[in-house]
């Protein structure tokens, strides 16, 4: 869609690049594999593809420790190939938005060299050193997100430096004006190279306690969670200063036409929709998780879907989320049938959802052996490891998936040879096939894409809810059970089945006034006028 509605009424589809097409047999995917794939994408209806990082990086977090902010990794090809992709999508009327991890840098970025090589050197802060506490251990409490103590001594000049993530990924200091300044000019960068926004990683982490005060016990924390949960992070993250910084880098991008500024935030929703900002100056779209987090029932989704909608400042766009890179698939968590009912949820919801690669397949949990784990986190607090959301692309069936021409990075799934694109792209009732319908009904119905949010009811496993815009009028019945059950039509002009996900159906109309709705079954249904008479 034309101008800044675009990312209101599009699908915006999720590329972890390393796993999505090698051509250099490698075994690791690439840009010109994104560029390569860009067809399917075309094909599949979405609007936008986000990259995982691609910056020049020792790969300590996979992309997420970046050594060079302006620059292409070689693994996964040059500045030109990554000028390609984006020419070549925007010719297919796709939009590119780029991870920006401004959180921390690589400890080999040039910056950090330069403030590491002495206490009064010119750099020093623009990273976060304190002195050891007095017994010489680190100056505060706060825990890695990865596990273990967040502040690493450095030998040579006796002070600390603060990491929210892996020892090698020091945090800058964002209360420095020449830190902001930099990032402000790396985001132009991309920019002017044509990208359509940022997807900012852990944007709540920017700003910390100006004091670096201790972060208090957490009294609900339960044995066996991972062990930043120890403590409530009051002091570490979500400090009110980030919203200047936000506003900074949306400030940015009204430099250009048309960009998105999408951030990584894991809270409570009420704390996630304060970072739409101001009057709405923060981010376009504070990425939305909780559907991640929330009991997969009827009742559950409709009470969140309410909080959701409620806490929403005027004008602010909802937006849904149901997997990415670091979280288990969703078939993962609610298994293969209900991935189903999952997927026409995503897309029929008020607001821009976001598809994860391959879950328009079906990808569930991909067992990792020991000798095959790549996550670090997995290696710092084993059972928390997101390798099994990351494994590769299966495109076709045969050597590799059609993925590469070498055994790939991580493992495919035992289901490779017909859990794959080509194998599900042409059977109607394949899960591709219910994902790519659904796409197409956004497109085709205002009501689904931009229209009013509306319950009409919840019934034990069943949510009902409609969409509505000018007199279009869709309905969207999920069975969150397995039992097969009747939802009724209600009175007016008659209710018309748009598309199941099992499946068939199309055009089917209500038998004694009622839909049979099967266990494990969505249905979208429209209200169709009657015919007028000749």
């Amino acid at each position: 869609m034309a101008g800044e509605l675009w990312w209101k009424a599009g699908v915006v589809y999720q590329v972890y690049p390393r796993s999505f097409q090698d051509t250099n047999g490698d075994g690791v995917g690439d840009l010109r594999g994104v560029t390569a794939r860009l067809d399917y994408l075309a094909w599949l209806g979405v609007d936008a593809l986000w990259l995982s990082p691609v910056c020049r990086s020792p790969m300590a977090d996979y992309g997420y420790d970046v050594s060079d902010y302006c620059d292409i990794d070689p693994l996964f090809g040059t500045l030109a190939d990554f000028d390609a992709l984006v020419a070549e999508a925007h010719r297919r009327r796709l939009r590119v938005i780029m991870d920006f991890v401004p959180n921390h840098t690589s400890q080999e970025h040039p910056w950090f060299r330069e403030a590491r090589a002495s206490c009064d050197n010119p750099k020093r802060d623009w990273y976060i050193w304190r002195d050891p506490a007095p017994d010489g251990g680190p100056p505060n409490n706060w825990i890695s997100n990865f596990g273990g103590p967040a502040w690493t001594l450095d030998p040579a000049t006796g002070q600390y430096y603060y990491h929210a993530f892996l020892r090698e990924q020091p945090d800058l200091n964002w209360r420095n004006p020449q830190v902001r300044a930099a990032m402000m000019d790396v985001l132009r960068f991309w920019l002017d190279r044509g990208v359509d926004g940022f997807r900012v990683d852990v944007i709540w982490h920017l700003m910390k306690d100006e004091f670096l005060r201790d972060n208090p016990a957490n009294p609900d924390y339960v044995p066996g969670e991972p062990e930043i949960n120890t403590l409530v992070q009051l002091h570490s993250a979500d400090q009110p200063e980030v919203m200047e910084v936000i506003a900074g880098m949306r400030a940015v991008l009204e430099e250009y036409d048309a960009r998105v500024l999408i951030g990584e935030i894991y809270l409570p929703l009420e704390r996630l929709v304060a970072y739409y900002g101001v009057e709405l100056s923060g981010a376009h779209l504070p990425f939305n998780f909780q559907l991640i987090q929330t009991p997969w029932n009827a009742r559950a989704v409709a009470e969140l879907v309410a909080e959701y909608e409620a806490a929403l400042p005027p004008g602010g766009w909802p937006n849904w989320v149901l997997g990415n890179h670091d979280q288990p698939r969703i078939a993962a968590r609610v298994g293969e049938a209900q991935a189903r009912v999952a997927a026409v949820l995503l897309l029929t919801l008020r607001g821009t959802p976001t598809l994860y690669y391959g879950d328009e397949i079906g990808l569930g949990r991909v067992p990792i052996p020991p000798e095959r784990v790549r996550d670090p986190w997995e290696h710092n607090e084993p059972g928390r490891g997101r390798d099994p959301e990351r494994t590769p692309m299966q495109w076709q069936p045969g050597p590799h998936a059609g993925f590469s021409t070498v055994e790939p990075w991580l493992p495919l799934d035992p289901e490779s040879e017909t859990r794959n694109v080509e194998c599900l792209r042409d059977d109607s009732g394949s899960i591709l096939t219910l994902h790519r319908r659904l796409i197409a009904l956004r497109r085709e119905h205002p009501a689904l894409s931009i229209g009013a949010y509306r319950v009409v009811s919840v019934s034990g496993d069943v949510l009902v809810y409609e969409r509505l815009h000018g007199d279009e009028a869709i309905r969207v019945a999920l069975n969150f059970g397995h039992e097969t059950c009747l939802i009724e039509a209600l009175g007016g002009p008659p209710w018309e089945v748009l598309l199941s996900s099992a499946g068939g159906r199309r055009g089917e109309r209500p038998r004694d006034g009622h839909f049979a709705l099967a266990g494990d079954e969505a249905l979208v249904l429209i209200r169709r006028a009657p015919a007028a008479e000749g």
